[in-house]
């Protein structure tokens, strides 16, 4: 395997997985979390604070993850190799999760900031 290739290989599986694992944990922590903030705080003062900083994250959040994953497609895409069987499996599964995390930040957007752009 030339230097250039295993480069782009590592680079492409590194940005494909990267957005999924603050999403699995961060989906644990936060619902276990919301639930215990839900009962324990007003909505007031510092909660409304962090609500538009919550908003702010979310967005850069969300343009982070597009970038990450399409770089990661283009990456793996880019070191396909037919005399490594097993590095094309493993590229061919994660440009799927990568493009999967595209159409579920698709439907993100589509249900919860569209709504919201059309009625203010």
């Amino acid at each position: 395997m030339d230097d250039p290739e295993k480069r782009r290989f590592l680079w492409g599986i590194s940005l494909a997985w990267a957005p999924w694992v603050p999403l699995l944990i961060g989906g644990i922590l936060g619902v276990a979390n919301a639930f215990k903030g839900i009962s324990e705080q007003k909505a007031t003062g510092l909660g409304a604070v962090a609500g538009g900083l919550a908003e702010a994250f979310l967005m850069f959040g969300m343009v982070a993850t597009l970038v990450f994953e399409v770089g990661a497609i283009v990456l793996l895409v880019r070191a396909f190799s037919g005399k490594h069987w097993l590095r094309s499996l493993f590229s061919v599964v994660s440009i799927f999760l990568s493009a999967l995390m595209i159409f579920l930040l698709g439907l993100c957007v589509w249900f919860f900031l569209v709504p919201a752009a059309r009625t203010s």
